[in-house]
């Protein structure tokens, strides 16, 4: 039974969601806002709305809590090969070209579906691999599908679809599932191919090696920024431009298209829609040469243009590049630039294993592979007692399918510093994915303990970002029966 909401406190539960689930309900909105409340406020153990309302803006709630607040105020309407335009754009344009420059060199592909909802847009893109990739088993391939709903996200999981997720598909489709007493459910080779993650766009971090959203060639984001406030909107845009390799796509809905908002992208029109593609050539230089100087002449007119200094004019000395500099510019995912200047510093300090792994670091946001391998290695080379650079390495081959080599590096960083939290968490996930349930249980257990002992706010090293309260909530979470990351 829905009841009425006060205007008062439907401005607060508005302002809330806003500011810690990135969800946006204006005022033509509010009736939306209303249903879902009521509709959660039971689950959360509340009589009324009102009074859920007033504890929610009250109190700091669990990660449990908001997962149950975002189930009722999202919806996950889907199903496969939804947008047909954009499938189209896909098996036509995107991924032939990013299929033929990379066989035969190093064939791998990540693609990141942001709001995965029931899982239908995952396994369609990972069908749609399967159906133009003759040697997929050769390649590595990386389909994340992330959601801030936990119960559409173990709907996916399961893989087991109803008729109505098949409305307005083609008929082959079928030949993918197999039909059993609940349904229709995913073939176990197109099943492995996603990993299914809860992920918050308003709180969690992202780009970063450890959730795994960076170096991504293709952002599907549909219908999930409707949701959210311009403000947020821009942010996580901006996040999404940085998670992407240069010439990689972003992928929205039609009523999300915007000239202002994607103005860093290149825009790609594909029939009557627009595609948005990062292109490096779009970045501004740090520095431009400067041929004329503006200044201000008080008894001319204002504004006036000065000409070029005479040539016996001294020169300014061009200031020498910090590592600080490209630090900056990497924590702002600006990772082409910081490799320039990293680049430079390098070459004046070769054995800097500091500003190496830095280096290393940016080619591995940038999806470059091989450079970024190269690069730890060297770092590795000159300073094997540091466990950051083994994490890392093994991190990189990991993305690229070498994962028995991965584990040896995460064994190499624990052996240097046994309270490194982050390698226990690799090993741990890692272990999962080979099927090693009792090595992965041993040393996710071992990150809990080490975890337990830092504050819930503190920020993990090598963790860009991510804190130890929010590590403690994947691991309990991937224990339970979660995905793998």
């Amino acid at each position: 039974m829905i009841t009425r909401i006060s205007d008062n406190s439907l401005s607060l539960a508005s302002e809330f969601v806003a500011t810690n689930m990135c969800l946006h309900f204006p005022i033509d909105k509010w009736c939306d806002l209303e249903r879902g409340i009521n509709s959660a406020s039971e689950k959360l153990g509340f009589k009324d709305a009102e009074s859920c309302i007033k504890w929610l803006v009250n109190s700091q709630l669990t990660k449990k809590q908001i997962e149950i607040l975002a189930s009722y105020l999202t919806t996950g309407e889907t199903y496969f090969f939804r947008d047909k335009t954009s499938f189209e754009a896909l098996e036509d344009y995107l991924l032939p070209d990013l299929i033929f420059s990379r066989r035969g060199k190093e064939p791998h592909l990540r693609i990141w579906c942001a709001g995965c909802s029931s899982g239908e847009e995952p396994y369609s893109i990972a069908i749609q691999l399967s159906k133009m990739i003759p040697d997929l088993k050769d390649w590595n391939i990386t389909i994340l599908a992330t959601d801030i709903n936990p119960l559409v996200l173990q709907k996916a999981s399961n893989g087991v679809y109803s008729e109505w997720s098949f409305r307005d598909t083609p008929a082959w489709i079928r030949k993918y599932f197999k039909k059993t007493k609940n349904g229709f459910e995913i073939l176990p080779d197109i099943k492995k191919m996603v990993t299914f993650s809860y992920h918050n766009l308003a709180e969690d971090t992202y780009p970063s090696l450890l959730n795994n959203t960076n170096a991504m060639d293709i952002i599907f984001c549909r219908n999930v920024m409707i949701y959210f406030s311009p403000e947020n909107t821009k942010r996580v845009v901006q996040n999404f431009h940085s998670c992407l390799i240069e010439g990689g796509w972003l992928i929205v809905s039609p009523v999300e298209t915007s000239h202002i908002l994607y103005s860093q992208f290149k825009k790609i029109k594909f029939h009557d829609r627009i595609f948005y593609k990062k292109n490096g050539n779009k970045s501004q230089k740090l520095e431009e040469p400067v041929t004329e100087t503006a200044y201000y002449h008080p008894t001319h007119g204002g504004i006036q243009v000065a000409p070029p200094p005479p040539a016996h004019f001294a020169p300014q000395i061009e200031k020498p590049p910090t590592y600080e500099e490209a630090l900056a510019l990497y924590e702002k995912g600006k990772y082409s630039e910081a490799v320039e200047i990293i680049a430079k510093l390098v070459s004046s300090d070769p054995n800097n294993s500091k500003t190496i792994l830095l280096l290393a670091q940016a080619y591995a946001n940038m999806g470059k592979l091989t450079e970024a391998n190269e690069w730890c290695e060297k770092a590795i080379k000159e300073d094997r007692l540091n466990p950051r650079n083994h994490y890392l390495h093994a991190t990189i081959l990991e993305e690229r399918g070498q994962i028995d080599d991965a584990v040896k590096s995460l064994k190499k960083a624990l052996y240097l510093d046994q309270d490194f939290v982050l390698a226990h968490f690799g090993l741990g996930n890692l272990c999962k994915k080979q099927g090693k349930s009792k090595e992965s249980e041993k040393y996710f257990e071992t990150a809990l303990m080490l975890l337990r002992r830092l504050g819930q706010n503190e920020t993990l090293l090598e963790s860009e970002g991510i804190t130890a309260g929010r590590l403690s909530e994947i691991i309990t979470t991937m224990r339970k029966g979660g995905e793998s990351i």
